[in-house]
């Protein structure tokens, strides 16, 4: 039997990183703020604010903190409601909770993305802000979440974690909302270990956050404004709010932004590569009468690092055992719901300061939805044996003559 490919490793950190990494481990300047200017750290955020299109970026110790950073950067009282989707990790909740919130969770659909009708019906007068988590890179209908968002003046914040590259009518996930929030973790398209970026066209805003991630005193003067822009607009921003706002100390450290910013050249062709790899085993998937990836929406460019499938007409015992079988041959599959204390299960969140509800459309989905690391490194061939080992596996539990009679191929990836 040929071995499925090892989904955990990363790609190797670019040797470009090298000599500053040893730069910087020789003279142990580790802090962002050492240097009179030009730190890696603001480097980094010029360089990945440049890419994206936007104004500001502010760089973090994870994905969390800009998440948190984000809701306190708004100016939200105390208990705030903040509509959050019920599939997400349990990170965004708990960014919520950090920042005095509550998060009220809105329904997700078969395809993990928000229920538009059920969203609209939440999205009363008592809700803040949203926070739309484009879960594993599947992006909401940003059209018509921007339109009711927009029209009842609530800010949108877009947790794009896992979105860094998707594409929604061309636009760049992250940049729609008033605020994006990007992540750095091993498994992103961007590899630091860990760490985190908040993007934002809005100077208060930034000023704001960048105050509150660490910036004391006078330090936010070493953070670059957009090249070529020649106002005084985010000067006065932070002169604003010198003093005026607590410190909660998320800052990124020079070492980690070594690490991040050769990678970003490499950004393109990593999501061409994770794209080509998810869509080539989708369409083998879907080959299965018990497996069922879901299309994106029209607008939707994706950039997946992974990839996630619903298991079709299947009991839980009969879940199981194909996840039993597919770890056999040597792919690793975790279905959200039946997986114990899974993080992205909203039942397991036991921490929320309200009960979320019942929420039976997302409950349905995660006790199918199943989720499996494509990392982009991967060759046609080694995706080829995971293919095959998830389709033996759904044979080896449901039949070959079950086969012949499946449930059908509604809402497959085309």
């Amino acid at each position: 039997m040929t071995l499925a490919p090892n989904v955990y490793d990363a790609e190797p950190i670019p040797e470009e990183a090298r000599a500053e990494i040893d730069r910087l481990l020789a003279s142990g300047d580790l802090f962002r703020y050492t240097a009179p200017e030009d730190a890696p750290v603001a480097l980094l955020e010029a360089e990945f604010a440049e890419a994206l299109g936007v104004k500001y970026a502010l760089a973090v110790s994870s994905c969390s903190a800009a998440l948190f950073l984000a809701l306190k950067a708004l100016g939200l009282p105390r208990d705030s409601r903040v509509l959050i989707p019920a599939f997400t990790f349990a990170a965004v909740p708990s960014a919520v909770v950090h920042a005095e919130c509550v998060p009220i969770l809105v329904e997700v659909g078969e395809n993990y993305r928000i229920d538009m009708a059920d969203f609209e019906a939440k999205l009363g007068p008592h809700i803040r802000a949203v926070i739309v988590s484009h879960m594993r890179g599947h992006t909401s209908d940003m059209d018509a979440i921007m339109e009711l968002c927009d029209r009842r003046g609530v800010p949108v914040i877009e947790d794009a974690a896992h979105s860094l590259g998707t594409l929604w009518h061309g636009r760049k996930i992250g940049t729609i909302g008033k605020i994006g929030a990007f992540s750095f973790q091993s498994y992103k398209m961007l590899n630091a270990g860990e760490g985190g970026v908040l993007v934002s066209d809005d100077a208060d805003v930034i000023a704001r956050a960048v105050i509150m991630s660490g910036a004391y005193e006078h330090n936010w003067k070493k953070h670059k404004a957009p090249r070529g822009d020649n106002s005084d607009e985010l000067a006065r921003a932070f002169a604003r709010w010198q003093n005026r706002l607590p410190l909660y100390n998320t800052r990124m450290s020079n070492l980690s932004a070594a690490v991040v910013r050769p990678q970003i050249p490499e950004l393109a062709r990593r999501v061409r590569a994770g794209l080509a790899n998810h869509d080539h085993v989708a369409a083998r998937l879907n080959e299965s009468p018990w497996m069922a990836v879901p299309a994106p929406l029209p607008p939707e460019t994706r950039a997946p690092d992974s990839i996630q499938f619903n298991l079709l007409g299947m009991s839980d015992d009969e879940v199981r055992a194909f996840v039993a079988a597919a770890a056999a041959r040597g792919v690793g599959v975790q279905v959200f719901g039946l997986s114990k204390d899974n993080a992205r299960a909203f039942w397991n969140w036991e921490f929320l300061p309200e009960g979320p509800g019942d929420l039976p459309r997302t409950r349905a989905m995660l006790m199918r939805a199943c989720d499996v690391r494509l990392p982009v490194r991967l060759t046609r061939p080694e995706l080829d044996v995971m293919a095959d080992a998830l389709l033996s596996a759904a044979r080896e539990v449901m039949g070959e003559a079950g086969a012949l009679a499946g449930p059908g191929s509604a809402g497959r990836a085309r």
